[in-house]
């Protein structure tokens, strides 16, 4: 017996894509040799059906769960429940590795302790609007996901600018340069105008899989990342002469002044995290904002895309470690959703089997360290 003659019968769940998407997940559960939560096991919910029909097929002929695989499996079980597409063919076990991380981009913190503490490790979707899809997630602390649970990338920055304008320390949980991170990690993911992506501090580099859906930001980071590299004075005349208008380029050579102090005192002996910070917070330094806000506002569209096409074209785009991808606007919101918001369309059945999720987060694992692509990759 196959799959497709299980899901056609007439128990099986094949006309709501939400039940097929339950039925989907009880399958990869049996596959694996796991079993789904027991409140998605009642007669006739489309996970136990899935379950069952694929015991049927394979009986104890199962995959290994890996502990990518089980945290793959629970995320989904999540998406489902609360009835968020779960972008499936690029979000696999392997990218959750690839997107895992020790330390907390927001807070800083390292990651790991107790199943709900603050730093635990949770899986989060950038905008709440979108699927968990590839480009859309990334690994942070717990208490930074709360932080952001029901806020959009605007709230955040209001809060984020609150914060710096007055002598409030923190606000639920996090500290005022928290929040600014949380506010520019959550802009990655938000299609902005050029001009309003220029205002915002660089004040964290995209994490790995993040996709920078603003070429603005792409450049910005990328830049940041090369003149941080050892040779940065060669690298920035080699820079410089990849713009080509001569006011451009004047414009461009005073960020490079105001920017460089800042890069050039990171120690020689910092380990790659504590650089990667240090950059970071080179944006914190309101002159370099400035610097930038003015060459980059000067910048056409078209001129930021064919400057961020060309350095990543050639060695200039080249840092040891990262792998810059580009996509154009539709392929880089491939799988997100946006159009539903996020969300399956659900039977009235479903509604009453899917059991109350638990929230939008996973466990991811502890012990790997990804790479960054500073490009809308």
């Amino acid at each position: 017996m196959t799959q497709q003659t299980l899901i056609e019968t007439d128990t099986a769940p094949a006309a709501c894509p939400a039940d097929r998407t339950g039925f989907e997940i009880g399958w990869d559960h049996a596959r694996h040799g796991l079993v789904p939560p027991a409140a998605l096991m009642q007669p006739g919910a489309a996970p136990g059906q899935g379950w069952h029909a694929a015991r049927a097929v394979f009986g104890h002929r199962t995959l290994a769960a890996s502990r990518p695989v089980r945290q793959w499996l629970h995320l989904r079980t999540e998406a489902w429940q609360q009835g968020l597409v779960f972008e499936a063919q690029q979000v696999t076990p392997n990218l959750l590795t690839q997107i895992d991380t020790p330390f907390c981009p927001v807070t800083r913190q390292a990651l790991g302790g107790a199943a709900g503490g603050d730093q635990e490790p949770v899986v989060v979707r950038l905008r709440d609007d979108a699927a968990f899809a590839a480009g859309n997630l990334a690994v942070l602390s717990r208490a930074a996901a709360r932080a952001m649970a029901g806020r959009n990338a605007g709230d955040v920055r209001a809060i984020a600018d609150r914060l710096a304008r007055d002598a409030t320390a923190a606000a639920d949980g996090l500290d005022r340069d928290a929040w600014a991170r949380l506010a520019t990690l959550m802009s990655f993911a938000e299609a902005l105008a050029p001009m309003a992506a220029a205002r915002i501090p660089l004040r964290v580099l995209p994490p790995n899989r993040v996709r920078v859906l603003n070429a603005t930001q792409g450049l910005q980071a990328l830049l940041t990342m090369r003149l941080a590299a050892p040779g940065w004075s060669r690298r920035a005349r080699e820079l410089a002469a990849a713009v080509t208008d001569a006011a451009l380029r004047h414009d461009f050579n005073l960020f490079v002044g105001a920017i460089a102090p800042r890069l050039m005192s990171i120690p020689a002996a910092a380990d790659a995290r504590a650089a990667r910070w240090a950059q970071e917070d080179a944006w914190a330094d309101g002159r370099v904002q400035r610097r930038w806000q003015h060459f980059a506002a000067q910048l056409t569209p078209a001129q930021t895309e064919s400057l961020l096409q060309r350095l990543a074209e050639t060695a200039l785009g080249g840092v040891a470690g990262i792998r810059l991808q580009l996509h154009d606007a539709d392929a880089a919101i491939d799988g997100w959703s946006l159009a539903s918001r996020g969300r399956l369309a659900r039977s009235p059945r479903l509604l009453a089997q899917a059991g109350r999720g638990s929230g939008s987060a996973a466990r991811p694992r502890q012990n790997s360290s990804a790479a960054t692509s500073p490009s809308a990759s």
